[in-house]
């Protein structure tokens, strides 16, 4: 079930506060501007993999193989591109801010400083969820002008990413000034989902923002994702491909065109109610009368998910070691959300991770 925007837009505008506007039309002039963006595309990446995890988490054991393994797939990539996202504002002199109030969405919420397009929401594995994602992962289209702000597409916002670093780069000889030290690279990322780029100069930014871009919505306005084999039995399609074999229930095939629908071999799809948990979308821990079991283990979760994102900020801000901390917290914040989703609220649904700040002084009541 999809928010009313009502609901949504006051959200997502409350959050925009925090990041001043761009110049006109979302051009990037200045290096004030570049880390700004830089910062917005990390809370951009971060954003999608709660909504992500949520649809992964629901889809309970042995049903949904295919679906499963894509969205797995595709949450490590989304983390990924976060982490090459940072290393590009580290790159420029900047600081990744992951683990503040202001980082963390409020769902159901947009993409920050998108067009407002369509609401983000929590939900379980369901065609209305893979509706959510085709619209996230949208091609851009030729016709399509980059925008650094309002954006329609992820590609517009990247578009504008790449022509501000062009820009200041040709402008400023010593716009990559950044410690080297503060960089992540393959050797820090496991399962790292594509080449993750450390960035020292122009093309290593440009290279990443390419690897964040075809893995999202294909490479020269075709299927393949940009950090996959290339054509052959073990083929990688971008995201918004993979998302779009789920929802029309059928492989795509290498020589398949990005604006036809897929020709290759069936795949089997449960949809139904009892093959994923029907998690109740957009929890909140303002849900449930505080000191009760569901209001402390919902503030387990989201205590977990702190400590995750405190662990990402600090490999994000000079400890690159850091993230290997998060692969067990990875696996808790699994266990932790499936305990909510196996507790009934009432005879349709379950709760449900609500992936919310919390401030390190709440504690659980009795």
């Amino acid at each position: 079930m999809h928010p009313t925007p009502r609901a949504a837009s006051g959200i997502a505008r409350s959050r925009q506060l925090l990041l001043p506007p761009p110049g006109p039309g979302g051009a990037i002039t200045t290096v004030g501007q570049l880390r700004r963006h830089l910062q917005t595309a990390i809370e951009l990446e971060h954003s999608t993999i709660p909504v992500y995890l949520c649809a992964l988490f629901s889809i309970k054991d042995g049903r949904n193989p295919f679906a499963l393994r894509t969205l797995h797939d595709i949450v490590i990539e989304e983390m990924l591109h976060m982490s090459q996202a940072a290393n590009i504002l580290n790159a420029v002199g900047g600081e990744p801010s992951v683990n503040g109030h202001g980082f963390v969405p409020s769902y159901p919420t947009y993409l920050p400083h998108s067009d407002d397009a369509f609401p983000v929401p929590l939900q379980p594995f369901s065609p209305q969820a893979l509706a959510t994602f085709l619209e996230i992962e949208l091609p851009r289209t030729v016709h399509t002008p980059p925008s650094g702000d309002h954006y329609h597409t992820i590609g517009q916002f990247y578009a504008a990413l790449k022509d501000g670093l062009i820009y200041l780069a040709e402008r400023d000889k010593n716009l990559f000034n950044g410690d080297p030290a503060r960089q992540l690279g393959p050797e820090h990322y496991y399962g790292s989902g594509g080449q993750l780029v450390a960035v020292h100069c122009l093309d290593d930014a440009i290279k990443g923002i390419n690897e964040i871009v075809g893995q999202g919505e294909g490479i020269d306005g075709g299927i393949i994702d940009a950090g996959g084999p290339m054509p052959g039995p073990d083929v990688e399609y971008a995201h918004y491909f993979r998302f779009k074999e789920i929802a029309c229930e059928r492989r795509y095939r290498p020589q398949d065109k990005a604006n036809e629908p897929p020709t290759g071999a069936p795949i089997e799809v449960d949809w139904s109610a009892d093959a994923s948990y029907q998690m109740r979308p957009n929890p909140k821990l303002a849900h449930y009368e505080p000191g009760s079991p569901l209001w402390n283990k919902t503030l387990d979760f989201n205590r977990t998910y702190m400590a995750l994102l405190d662990a990402i900020h600090h490999a994000f801000n000079g400890e690159p070691g850091a993230i290997a901390r998060t692969i067990p917290m990875m696996w808790d914040l699994k266990y932790k959300a499936l305990e909510l989703m196996k507790i009934p609220l009432n005879d349709s649904e379950t709760a449900g991770p609500s992936f919310e700040y919390v401030s390190p002084n709440l504690e659980s009541r009795s």
